[in-house]
C-alpha cells in the first residue's frame, strides 16, 4: 500500500508510545514527527507544518486552565483553524475526549491501541475535506406530534407565519424556541433573506444599544469603525430576540422606541435609519409576572406579544422523542464520521421513559454522546448512559416500575461489562456516586 502524502505530528510524553508510534505511522505516512512536551508544540507546528496531530491528554506540565489535552487542542484550534486533531486518550479520560470532540477534534483513539484502527482514523483525518459552506438557512428540526397542545400550536403557527404579527415564544430551557422561531420564518413571506438572531442574555448593558443599534466611528472609546446593529442587519427579513426577559429595565424604554419609532439610530450618530423588520421574542421568564413586580415594562409586554405561543416540555410531547433521537443521530453520525445508522428499539423505550428536565438540548446531547462512544451500526440502551434516578423521577410509584427496573438492571450490568468491573468508571458513566452504585449492585445480585 502506497503512502500518503500527508505530515503527522506526534505529541506524547510516553517514550515507549513514541518509539512505537515512530515504526508504525511511517510505514503509513509520508513525514511523521513526534516530540514529548506540548511546550514544542507551537515552534513545531509553525516549522513541521502537519496535517493531523496525533495528541495526547496528559502531561506532565504546569497549565493550570483545567486538563492538558483540551487546553492544546484549543490553542491549536484557535491558530490553526483547518488543522485535524486527533486525541489520544486512557479509559479513564474517555469523558474528556468526547468533551474534546465537541470542542472540534476530530475524533479520539483509546490506548492501548489497535494499529488498524489508529492507521484508519489518522487516515480519514488526512483525508478529510474542508467543510462545504452551509446553506442560507438551517432545515427546519421542527417535529410536530398529534398530542392536543402540539396540534393547536401547529394550526398557530400556520396561520400567524405568513403575517407580520410580532410573536413571543415562551417555554422552559431546551424546548427549542429557536427552532419554533425559524420555523415561523420559513413559513413567511421573509423567508428568501436569513433570519437575523441575537441572544439577549449575552449581552452586556453598555454594548446593547451598540450592538442591537449599531454605532459610528469615534463614538466611543473603542469605536474604531463604524458598526451596523442587527436590527439594521435584520432591515427585509426576521429578527429574533431570545431571552427577551434580560433586558435591564433601564434599557427597555430604548427597545421600545425603536419598535414603536420603527427606525434606529446608531449610537454617536443623530440620523434616522428606517427598518422593516418581523419581530420573534422568546423567554423561560415569567413576563406577566415580572409586569406586576416591576421588572419588565408593561407597555413593552404588550408591544412584543401580539401572538404568544406556549411551547410545551419534553415531557409532555414523548412521540416527538424518537424522530428528534434520530435527527440527532443522523446528524452526529456525520460530524464525527461514524456508521451509526438506527437506535435499538430498547433504547427508544429507554429514552421515552426519561424525564429530560433539560427538555430537547439534554436529548440533542444524550444522542451525540451516544454516537460518539458507540461500537456498531445501532445505539443501544447501554451507550445512552441515562441516569438511572431519571428514569425513576419519571415512573415513580407507577405500574411500570418493574419494567423501569429491568432496564435500570440491564444498563447497570451493560456499564459493568464495558469498563470491566471498574466501579469508579461505572459510576461515573451513570452520572452516580458510588455508594448508590452499590446500592444498586447489591439490589440486582450483581
Amino acid at each position: 500500500m502506497s503512502k500518503l502524502k500527508s505530515k503527522i505530528l506526534v505529541v506524547d510524553d510516553n517514550a515507549g508510545i513514541r518509539s512505537a508510534l515512530k515504526i508504525l505511522l511511517p510505514m503509513r505516512f509520508e513525514e511523521v514527527e513526534l516530540i514529548a512536551s506540548p511546550k514544542e508544540l507551537m515552534s513545531t507546528m509553525q516549522r513541521f507544518k502537519p496535517d493531523v496531530v496525533l495528541l495526547d491528554m496528559n502531561f506532565d506540565t504546569d497549565i493550570n486552565t483545567g486538563n492538558e489535552g483540551l487546553f492544546w487542542l484549543s490553542e491549536l484550534k484557535r491558530e490553526f483553524k483547518e488543522l485535524e486533531v486527533v486525541l489520544f486518550t486512557a479509559y479513564a479520560d474517555i469523558a474528556l475526549a468526547v468533551e474534546g470532540m465537541k470542542r472540534g477534534a476530530f475524533d479520539f483513539v483509546v490506548k492501548p491501541w489497535d494499529n488498524v484502527k489508529l492507521l484508519s482514523v489518522l487516515e480519514q483525518a488526512c483525508n478529510k475535506r474542508k467543510p462545504k459552506a452551509e446553506p442560507m438557512e438551517t432545515p427546519s428540526l421542527m417535529v410536530w406530534s398529534e398530542s392536543p397542545n402540539m396540534t393547536e400550536l401547529h394550526r398557530m403557527v400556520e396561520k400567524i407565519a405568513p403575517t407580520d404579527a410580532t410573536v413571543l415564544i415562551t417555554g422552559e430551557n431546551g424546548t427549542g424556541k429557536d427552532v419554533l422561531a425559524n420555523e415561523i420564518h420559513r413559513l413567511s413571506k421573509r423567508s428568501g433573506k436569513s433570519m437575523v438572531s441575537v441572544d439577549i442574555g449575552s449581552i452586556t448593558g453598555t454594548l446593547f444599544e451598540s450592538e442591537l443599534f449599531g454605532h459610528v466611528k469615534g463614538s466611543f472609546t473603542d469605536a474604531h469603525a463604524d458598526h451596523v446593529g442587527k436590527f439594521e442587519l435584520a432591515n427585509g427579513t426576521t429578527l429574533f430576540l431570545d431571552e427577551i426577559g434580560n433586558i435591564p429595565l433601564n434599557l427597555q424604554a430604548k427597545l421600545l422606541r425603536v419598535l414603536q419609532n420603527r427606525s434606529v439610530t446608531r449610537v454617536g450618530d443623530t440620523k434616522s435609519i428606517p427598518i422593516d423588520i418581523r419581530l420573534i421574542c422568546a423567554t423561560n421568564m415569567d413576563l406577566a409576572k415580572m409586569v406586576r413586580e416591576g421588572q419588565f415594562r408593561e407597555d413593552l409586554y404588550y408591544r412584543i406579544n401580539t401572538v404568544t405561543l406556549q411551547l410545551p416540555p419534553l415531557r409532555e410531547r414523548t412521540d416527538e422523542i424518537a424522530p428528534l433521537a434520530n435527527l440527532f443521530l443522523e446528524r452526529f453520525a456525520e460530524k464525527y464520521h461514524r456508521e451509526v445508522k438506527s437506535i435499538d428499539d430498547e433504547a427508544v423505550r429507554l429514552l421515552q421513559r426519561c424525564q429530560w428536565k433539560g427538555n430537547i438540548r439534554e436529548l440533542q446531547n444524550c444522542i451525540e454522546k451516544a454516537v460518539i462512544l458507540s461500537e456498531g451500526e445501532r445505539i443501544q440502551a447501554k451507550d445512552l448512559q441515562i441516569n438511572p434516578v431519571d428514569l425513576e423521577d419519571y415512573v415513580e410509584s407507577s405500574a411500570n416500575q418493574e419494567s423501569l427496573e429491568n432496564a435500570e438492571e440491564k444498563v447497570i450490568r451493560a456499564a459493568m461489562k464495558k469498563y470491566n468491573g471498574n466501579l469508579s468508571l461505572v459510576a461515573k458513566s451513570l452520572n452516580i456516586s458510588r455508594p448508590t452504585l452499590y446500592n444498586r449492585l447489591k439490589k440486582y445480585g450483581i
